[in-house]
């Protein structure tokens, strides 16, 4: 039952994050040290946009990526930040396209620098790590890579919510989205992707 909520914690057609967004990526998985960073293929990657609110952070998008690629980057900054808005990120090759997308773009090169990149880009930064907290506090790591972006889904959810007064009124947008996505069953949760071996019934997927 809490997979197929999170399967309706993202609401059909949200609004973009707007103005400055810091985006960068983390590893999610595994022992961090000795790690030969963009380049370790045994971990999951996890991009996140994060939209400026002054000092402070305000609403986050994640998700999860094959690669670091522009292929892979951009298409997610499209989904995730409106035309227009300034994108901040580190000097990595894969963000190049940007301008030529339609945003702002403004760089700032890690290497060579004495500030750690938690101060250069320190939103997006103390976002993961709240996020890795959160998946080793509460879930003890144990989230599976494939179930990993309904993670995220929750994890944003309640992150643009945190300010919320009313917490009662969440559960009821909660339950509104539950009935408006389409029903899920228990094979495309244990097996997402996969096709439904023949010859079985078919269990219920209503809420």
């Amino acid at each position: 039952m809490l997979h197929r909520l999170r399967r309706a914690m993202v609401r059909s057609g949200r609004d973009l994050l707007t103005s400055r967004v810091e985006v960068d990526e983390c590893y999610i998985g595994g022992p961090e040290e000795n790690l030969p960073g963009r380049l370790n293929l045994d971990k999951t990657l996890v991009i996140a946009a994060v939209q400026e609110d002054g000092k402070s952070i305000g609403r986050i998008r994640m998700r999860q990526i094959p690669d670091a690629s522009a292929a892979s980057l951009i298409p997610f900054i499209e989904d995730s930040v409106a035309a227009g808005s300034l994108v901040h990120t580190d000097g990595w090759q894969g963000y190049s396209p940007l301008k030529g997308k339609g945003f702002q773009h403004q760089i700032t090169y890690l290497k060579g620098r004495p500030e750690a990149a938690s101060e250069l880009l320190p939103r997006v930064h103390r976002v993961i790590s709240l996020l890795k907290r959160w998946l080793m506090g509460t879930h003890q790591g144990a989230v599976s890579h494939k179930h990993l972006d309904y993670y995220l889904d929750e994890f944003t959810f309640r992150f643009n919510r945190r300010t919320s007064r009313s917490r009662g009124k969440l559960f009821y947008r909660l339950a509104q989205q539950s009935v408006a996505v389409d029903p899920v069953t228990r094979h495309q949760i244990v097996h997402p992707g996969e096709e439904k071996p023949t010859g079985k019934t078919q269990p219920l997927g209503v809420w």
